[in-house]
């Protein structure tokens, strides 16, 4: 026992210590008090025990007594752990040791030791224990640090898949009425594939109130002294080992005792932050605000999970939510054609004006400069945000099943001549409201279920998007940023903070969310769009593309997402920055579209004019001795092709035009772009 660790188990003054070069010695009495100490090992190799147990040596010593290896000659000569007490002159350590025989009698887990047996020797009690081969979670921590130096910290895949299994044990502990009061890295151990807690000398029942309670410094929740243990604190101590494990904490049994280092200071928080999130959550000092249960953290751990991995590897891994619903449709997916109808006389069908020469032939046509896609309006992007899910007890769900599939007036109508009234019944009616547009009537709404239900999240929820569909974005990104807070490992906040963010013009935070939600889950194509939407807003085209080509192509947005990446790589963007390869790549994405007659020349048009704007800015055409010849859509890359192929195109859509101002607006632009002619 190193002398370090020697304190004297009444008053805890150090004991045991050396001086003058001498060693201190493992037994005798305290200065302090009088009272004896002992920190010798009573088992030496070769003891039997019970007349079935041979010590085969002293593995460890823990917080509550000497860890010992021995066979068990009646079972096949298999090894079991003996552990004794460390100071059997303390009540209190016996009680525990007591307790601990008692409990673990009683505990049937995967990922908690067997207790065998309980023998008695020289005046001592033992349990006998299962043997777990491995090393513990802090052995494992200090063998990556002498490897890697004193920075080094365990993957944080690795540390999540941990922090899942003790929260499994946890779960059933909790399950049977057991708190397990003093989890730390000292007390896991990873035998193979699994993990096992070894030490339940602190475990007490959840009711009781007279027993001894022990607990570590820098794991140890703060109220323990005033309110005892608690669901909470268990889950207090989860936190804290994760963020010990996870990265180097200095000062968490000091300056950081009650605290997580600020976020800046630490890059693995400020890359996951929904884990910094999750850890801050746990970690509370208010107990209510922690999670208040092991199967409420497991839960949100697994989906910070899934966020982590994917951002390690880029490989996403969508999962059901158990509290939400997908999103209702993909938001802002709209796109804007570059010779949308409506045009002003001095932009043609939304192209940047024609600049004429002498002869009155358009001189250079580049291309389009107005929005790929279409911005996104808060309200839809209100009404698309995912729903949470009906709660199975209530009175009305059976009711509520039915109405999904309702048109939102129909909805409405259906909801408030409900047959039962309740909670569900009138948080749909909030939902129909925000999807008609009627956001103040749905926080009328809101504000009465709250009055009844304080504590429901789901009020905030639609007040959230209440608050975004009303236009108020500051509102509703504080509204949802304490609901992340509250579920780090839900997808829907996200998404709905990105909404919010880009709502607000605040692209950088929206670009965040949404390549998060993206990343992790691609089901949710409202991200997908809104990326590509903040990145073109910042000119990375190339960004937008690689993000419309993610768009898998069993996705119905999927053609949407390929005419916007087409326009994004040639829309509004000066002839200088284009190039060969910039153009065939365009103009290959859109031949392998199966478009109508219509849609197909819309953008052949576009692609067409930047292609004829980069010709003539940059000298390039072969006509003039300018390069090689190519072919793009089928059509030589000259200055008469393109402008021959241009007008052919613009006459057969204004053929196709519904009104006669676009049929005329379509025509003058034929006439702007024919080829030059002697007659």
């Amino acid at each position: 026992m190193p002398e370090s660790r020697r304190f004297c188990s009444r008053c805890d003054a150090p004991v045991g210590r050396g001086r003058e070069g001498r060693s201190g010695r493992t037994e005798g009495f305290c200065k302090n008090c009088g009272h004896p100490f002992s920190f010798t090992p009573k088992l030496n190799p070769g003891d039997w025990l019970g007349g079935q147990y041979e010590v085969l040596g002293c593995l460890a010593h823990g917080g509550l007594g000497w860890v010992y290896l021995a066979r068990d000659h009646n079972v096949s000569g298999r090894w079991v752990v003996l552990k004794g007490l460390l100071d059997t002159g303390d009540s209190d350590s016996m009680a525990a040791a007591t307790a601990e025989r008692a409990f673990l009698a009683e505990v049937e887990h995967p990922n908690i030791v067997k207790i065998y047996n309980f023998v008695r020797h020289g005046g001592s009690g033992y349990i006998v224990m299962e043997y777990v081969g491995g090393r513990s979670l802090k052995d494992i921590l200090l063998g990556r640090r002498r490897e890697e130096g004193e920075d080094a910290a365990l993957p944080l895949g690795q540390v999540i898949a941990y922090g899942l299994e003790v929260l499994r044990a946890f779960g059933y502990l909790h399950g049977v009425g057991l708190l397990y009061c003093d989890f730390k890295p000292d007390n896991a151990i990873q035998s193979e594939e699994q993990l096992k807690l070894i030490d339940l000398g602190g475990v007490r029942r959840a009711f009781d109130v007279n027993s001894p309670i022990f607990g570590t410094p820098g794991y140890q929740s703060p109220e323990i002294a005033d309110q005892g243990p608690s669901v909470s604190s268990d889950l207090y101590t989860v936190g804290r080992a994760l963020a010990v494990l996870s990265f180097p904490f200095r000062g968490y049994t000091g300056r950081h005792l009650r605290s997580l280092p600020p976020r800046g200071e630490v890059p693995l928080l400020v890359r996951y932050e929904s884990y910094y999130r999750l850890l801050r959550r746990a970690t509370h000092m208010d107990p209510a605000r922690r999670f208040q249960s092991a199967e409420e953290m497991a839960e949100q751990l697994t989906g910070v999970l899934r966020e982590v991995l994917s951002a390690d590897d880029g490989k996403p891994r969508p999962a059901p939510s158990a509290l939400f619903g997908p999103e209702q449709h993909a938001a802002g997916t709209e796109i804007v054609s570059g010779l949308a109808a409506g045009a002003s006389r001095t932009r043609v069908n939304g192209a940047a004006p024609v600049a004429r020469s002498e002869g009155g032939a358009a001189a250079a046509l580049p291309a389009g400069t107005g929005p790929v896609l279409a911005p996104l309006a808060p309200a839809a992007a209100a009404a698309a945000l995912p729903v949470p899910l009906v709660a199975s007890a209530d009175p009305a769900a059976g009711f509520l099943a039915g109405l999904t599939a309702r048109d939102p007036d129909e909805l409405a109508a259906a909801l408030e001549a409900a047959p039962i009234p309740s909670t569900e019944v009138s948080l749909a009616l909030a939902r129909v409201r925000v999807e008609l547009g009627e956001p103040a009537g749905a926080e009328r709404l809101l504000e009465e279920i709250a009055a009844g239900q304080p504590d429901d999240w789901r009020t905030d929820w639609y007040r959230g998007a209440a608050a975004l569909a009303a236009g108020r974005f500051t509102d509703a990104v504080a509204i949802f940023d304490d609901l992340y807070d509250l579920m780090p490992g839900e997808t829907a906040p996200k998404l709905a903070l990105a909404f919010c963010h880009e709502c607000a013009g605040a692209t950088a935070d929206a670009d965040r969310c949404y390549e998060t939600v993206w990343r992790t889950d691609p089901t949710f194509v409202s991200a997908a769009f809104g990326l590509a939407r903040v990145r073109l807003a910042v000119r990375d085209r190339k960004g937008a593309e690689e993000v419309l080509d993610s768009v898998p192509r069993i996705s119905s947005n999927y053609l949407a997402a390929q005419l916007a990446a087409v326009g994004a790589a040639v829309r509004g963007r000066p002839p200088e920055e284009l190039d060969a390869a910039v153009l065939a790549g365009a103009g290959g994405r859109l031949e392998s579209l199966r478009l109508d007659t219509e849609r197909y020349n819309v953008y052949a048009a576009e692609v067409l004019e930047a292609a004829l704007a980069w010709l003539k800015s940059s000298g390039t055409d072969p006509a003039q001795g300018g390069g090689a010849a190519g072919e793009l859509l089928g059509t030589p890359l000259t200055e008469p092709a393109l402008r021959r192929r241009l007008e052919e195109i613009y006459r057969l859509l204004a053929k196709l035009a519904d009104g006669h101002g676009d049929r005329h607006a379509l025509v003058k632009r034929a006439n702007a772009v024919r080829p030059r002619t002697l007659f």
